[in-house]
């Protein structure tokens, strides 16, 4: 009957114990989908003299280039990254300037870097294609091969 009765009261001491003790815990997932307000990435006035850009004549292609890895990322900005071929890092990709890839840029814009496509040389043509070549600065150089010059006869 002691051990009954001792039961018992373990029981209502645990009961009292847990009453006790707030429940405080808050559980987070553990991936939440970003909540930055979209003005965040609306251009300011000085951003264009800053990054080197014309807002009248925007470039045209973007050169991205992941450089921090997706491993313990979103499952979802992993996906964005494999769909614009960034599997690889510090491997460039050329993409559009339009609206459908930049929202994906967007997204994952803490991973990548992105620099205009400049053209110092102006565009290549098919000849020179195969002679061009993606600079670190974003520059699209043609290597300019010279041509042999054709010697005159001396006539003696």
């Amino acid at each position: 009957m002691a051990v009954a009765s001792g039961r018992a009261g373990l029981g209502q001491i645990l009961r009292k114990s847990l009453n006790r003790v707030p429940c405080a815990v808050w559980f987070r997932p553990l991936f939440t989908r970003s909540r930055i307000p979209d003005s965040v990435f609306q251009p300011q006035p000085g951003d264009h003299e800053k990054y080197g850009g014309d807002p009248e004549q925007p470039h045209k292609i973007h050169i991205v280039t992941r450089i921090k890895s997706v491993i313990g990322r979103p499952y979802w900005e992993k996906k964005i990254i494999r769909d614009l071929g960034l599997d690889k890092a510090h491997q460039p990709k050329l993409h559009k300037n339009i609206p459908s890839v930049n929202s994906k840029l967007k997204v994952v814009k803490h991973l990548i870097r992105i620099q205009p496509l400049k053209l110092p040389h102006g565009l290549p043509t098919e000849e020179e294609m195969s002679d061009t070549f993606l600079t670190s600065k974003g520059e699209l150089v043609i290597k300019r091969h010279l041509k042999p010059v054709e010697q005159k006869e001396i006539q003696s």
